[in-house]
């Protein structure tokens, strides 16, 4: 498993972050996904063989937020 710190940007409460969450662990090769809205980061574990960094930045873009990595 590899782990991933993500930058959030255009959260406004703390559904936001469950909603970033919920896209995230429902995605193949995601093993689990701990966003904060109070810290605006999420950190990531994943199955690096599933799924890449780029797709996962992708998911938080279609959420409606911009994501970078730290």
């Amino acid at each position: 498993m590899t782990k991933l710190r993500l930058k959030i940007e255009g959260m406004h409460c703390t559904s936001c972050a469950m909603n970033i969450d919920g896209e995230l662990e429902d995605t193949e090769g995601i093993k689990s996904s701990n966003t904060s809205y109070a810290k605006q980061a999420t950190e990531i574990e994943f199955d690096q063989n599933k799924i890449n960094e780029k797709k996962i930045i992708e998911i938080v873009k279609k959420t409606g937020y911009s994501a970078t990595i730290t």
